[in-house]
């Protein structure tokens, strides 16, 4: 049990026994002490004052006197400021805490339970590779996913690929008409950017043929839907959902081009699932439960033939949920999915990793799914998380000015080289060794600062800045393990402890421990917040308190034997917990650098 619910258990306890009165832990707030006060826990007292019928003063006093005399070997003393009892942590506790802990490899974590959560990210469609973007929705819903299991959970991580649709039809449609039969392999392109090229073929062809035909007299509205590039992709996509053979066929081989690639991707940024499932299977359940949905009065038809679901009163506003000419739209396969997902893995959350220009869609479809009586509604959940954008702007894939995740990589891991090489420490490191080391750097830059702030804010991202040394940054807290490792492969900790417990801590110590102390509570609460910029702050935070302890005490020179071993025990723990929160972002700390 953490510190702050011990704390909140004896205030509890403490009032029961010197009051008669009962009161729930979770109406206690404790909080770190303020640095300019004494102390290391603090109990903020005014909500018992009526109810106890004391001045703050003296129920501070009191409770305070309860927790020295009752349980001495956790609080040391107390002393009561304006309303609020300060907890001054004994030292002991504190040593006997890091013997018990220093090398734990699974300190913070909880034991699995049967509770089932499905993580769904990536989420890519069929005609374009990852980008930018989906590099934060793949770092936040694989770190989510990990976070949960470090709660106990049993997690099931999947993602839908896009595979059909109008947006698949427009490269199969640009395909055919310029590529003269070209293939990934005859240009030697990867597979995922072959495709997208020719979905910027389309587009660029469409704005040709509309700009062509209003300066024929039409209305851009008109020249929109007359596009002959337009209709057959249209027309393309009427042909698929019925099945004929060379649409089918031409749509495997261009979706098998883009899976290859995908897969290259997803196995360099570290990116993986139990489960991935098919918009081009989903649908068709979404179509027929669609059907159900009109024969029980949840849907209605339109004179054109398209169903649509009335939500005006919830506050929202008519949803088409399948187009007059028959064929699915995003929100079909969605209904089709949410079944899917429930009927074989019986989760009780869905947590779904998606843009938050999405969030509409995904208020819909969990109302929609409510109002069917789907037992898997209840347990939706959007993470609702903020665009990515360069210094430069806002990104569009059909303009092609979108950044590749393989270019981005690419670059983060040159990045990395010019970093380390400038620095000069990696003389005696193979060229095997460096390659490493460079994908290490350079990817853990990455992810930290796409994970580093809170999901639900739109963020700025900036290659340079990412990978300095110095900052708020991967690197940082990777540097700062490796130099922990390099003292620990010079100096041995002792098998011997008994010799610790004497010990007396000093300031910088006791704040590097406390810190520490923390990491299940901050497991727990990235978990409920669903979060990982609590794991990355954290993580910066430890390396940041270790490193300005480490510049004022030595370890190999250490006044006594016995705070060396105690300041060897402190640095293995502070390894092992930076190497723990950073696999928890996807992260890999080398031993050297």
């Amino acid at each position: 049990m953490d510190i702050i619910s011990q704390v909140k258990k004896i205030t509890r306890e403490a009032i029961a026994n010197l009051y008669r009165t009962e009161i729930e832990e979770t109406s206690i707030q404790v909080n770190e002490t303020k640095p300019e006060f004494e102390g290391d826990y603090t109990v903020v007292l005014f909500s018992f004052v009526k109810l106890l019928k004391k001045s703050p003063e003296i129920l501070g006093n009191e409770l305070g006197g309860y927790f020295v005399q009752n349980h001495p070997s956790l609080f040391s003393s107390s002393n009561v400021i304006k309303g609020f009892l300060n907890l001054s942590i004994s030292d002991k506790y504190w040593i006997s805490f890091l013997q018990k802990n220093f090398s734990d490899n699974n300190f913070g974590k909880k034991e699995k339970t049967n509770h089932r959560v499905m993580v769904e990210y990536s989420s890519p469609n069929t005609n374009k590779p990852l980008h930018m973007g989906h590099l934060r929705n793949n770092f936040l819903g694989w770190s989510v996913a990990e976070i949960y299991k470090a709660n106990g959970y049993d997690v099931v991580k999947t993602c839908i690929a896009n595979d059909r649709g109008i947006h698949i039809c427009k490269s199969m449609v640009a395909w055919l008409q310029f590529a003269n039969g070209a293939t990934p392999e005859s240009t030697g392109m990867k597979g995922d950017h072959f495709v997208g090229d020719y979905y910027v073929k389309f587009g660029n062809e469409y704005k040709k043929q509309t700009d062509e035909l209003i300066a024929g007299g039409m209305s851009k509205e008109e020249a929109e839907k007359e596009a002959p590039i337009m209709k057959a992709a249209q027309q393309m996509l009427v042909d698929w959902e019925a099945g004929k053979p060379d649409v089918i066929a031409l749509w495997k081989k261009m979706n098998g081009w883009v899976y290859k690639g995908f897969d290259e991707t997803y196995k360099r940024i570290g990116s993986d699932f139990d489960k991935i499932y098919y918009e081009s299977d989903t649908y068709i359940l979404g179509k027929n439960l669609v059907a159900e949905g009109l024969n029980k009065g949840v849907f209605f038809q339109k004179e054109d033939g398209s169903v649509w679901i009335d939500l005006t009163a919830e506050g929202l506003d008519q949803k088409i949920v399948q187009r007059k000419d028959g064929t699915a739209v995003y929100i079909t396969q969605d209904i089709g999915l949410a079944v899917n997902k429930y009927e074989e893995f019986k989760n009780e959350l869905s947590i779904y990793v998606v843009g938050d220009e999405q969030n509409y869609h995904f208020k819909v479809l969990k109302l929609i799914c409510q109002k069917m009586g789907f037992p898997s509604a209840d347990g939706i959940f959007h993470l609702s998380y903020g665009m990515v954008e360069l210094p430069s702007g806002r990104m569009k894939t059909r303009e092609g000015t979108v950044v590749d995740a393989d270019d981005l990589v690419d670059e983060m891991v040159a990045i990395a080289q010019q970093h380390t090489e400038e620095l000069g420490k990696v003389k005696d490191f193979t060229e095997d060794e460096l390659k490493e080391l460079y994908d290490t750097i350079g990817l853990g830059a990455l992810k930290f600062y796409l994970v580093r702030v809170d999901p639900k804010k739109r963020m700025i991202f900036n290659p340079e800045e990412s990978i300095d040394f110095h900052g708020f940054t991967g690197p940082f807290v990777q540097y700062t393990h490796a130099r922990i490792r390099s003292i620990l492969r010079k100096e041995k900790i002792g098998e011997n402890n008994a010799i610790l417990n004497q010990a007396s801590l000093l300031k910088l110590e006791k704040e590097v421990i406390r810190e520490l102390e923390k990491y299940h509570a901050i497991i727990v609460q990235a978990c409920e917040e669903m979060n990982p910029s609590v794991i990355a702050n954290y993580a910066f935070g430890v390396a940041k308190i270790f490193n300005s302890f480490y510049s004022e005490h030595s370890i190999a020179n250490a006044e006594t034997a016995e705070k060396k071993q105690l300041r060897l025990q402190l640095a293995n723990f502070t390894a092992i917990v930076i190497k723990s929160a950073m696999e928890l972002l996807g992260i890999k700390v080398p031993e050297r650098m």
